[in-house]
């Protein structure tokens, strides 16, 4: 999910790793139209649910009320899955992070719809909240499903599974927390095991390049259900943080 490419200034005492998690973008801003229930949506239940990069640091526990464990998502796209895990787990919180403002416009509404208090929304860059907004260690999930392939192999360093990412959000995560993948593209669940295989600080939940069977509790999005009427199988990939 995603914005045009921009190409930023560098502070040339930047490593690596964060100018390349600044240059190169992932996504695409899809230009879409709101419809007026989104738009309204947006304009009576985003001042409750959610969550600015101006708004800093975040207590979560403060953000939701209450403690419970945290599982981000990054990329929702119209959030169907997402409202139904948080419809299902209730014991949990969820963090969405979208930036096309139709999918955030439907998600609040239809989490107003079903009455949940257990989803907040940003609609910015993961990479920008990440950095600004969430706290380390503060993470039981970080949930990636269905992002852009990039299948062109001139295009594959855009792809958001790198290893200045992994090791991001294994920063965010508590020990024993979990990274959470999923796509229909084979190349790039290559590419994610290849990348996850070799990031520090993390274990294949499945056992050593071995993906993981799909969970019970994660839907089956308008992603797979595409992907799987062309033909394609469906990858998950679960790794562990482990303890530094």
């Amino acid at each position: 999910m995603s914005e045009e490419n921009k190409t930023e200034q560098q502070n040339p005492d930047q490593s690596v790793g964060e100018k390349y998690m600044r240059t190169v973008k992932s996504f695409v801003l899809r230009a879409g139209r709101m419809t007026e229930g989104q738009q309204k949506a947006m304009e009576t239940v985003w001042p409750h649910m959610g969550l600015e990069l101006s708004q800093g640091m975040l207590d979560l526990t403060e953000v939701f009320g209450r403690e419970a464990p945290v599982v981000l998502e990054i990329g929702f796209g119209m959030g169907d899955s997402l409202i139904e895990m948080a419809k299902h787990q209730p014991e949990k919180n969820y963090i969405g992070i979208e930036v096309h403002r139709p999918g955030v416009g439907r998600l609040l509404s239809n989490a107003e719809k079903e009455g949940l208090s257990n989803i907040r929304v940003f609609c910015d860059d993961a990479i920008e909240v990440l950095a600004q907004c969430i706290p380390d260690g503060s993470l039981s999930t970080v949930q990636l499903f269905f992002p852009d392939p990039w299948h062109k192999k001139k295009h594959n360093k855009r792809r958001i599974v790198q290893l200045a990412f992994a090791e991001t959000i294994r920063k965010k995560l508590k020990v024993g927390g979990q990274f959470h993948m999923a796509t229909d593209w084979e190349n790039y669940a290559e590419h994610m095991m290849e990348v996850m295989s070799a990031a520090p600080g993390y274990r294949n939940v499945a056992g050593d390049q071995a993906y993981s069977p799909q969970p019970e509790w994660r839907p089956v999005t308008k992603f797979q259900k595409r992907g799987e009427r062309l033909g394609h199988g469906v990858w998950d990939l679960m790794f562990e943080r482990t303890a530094d």
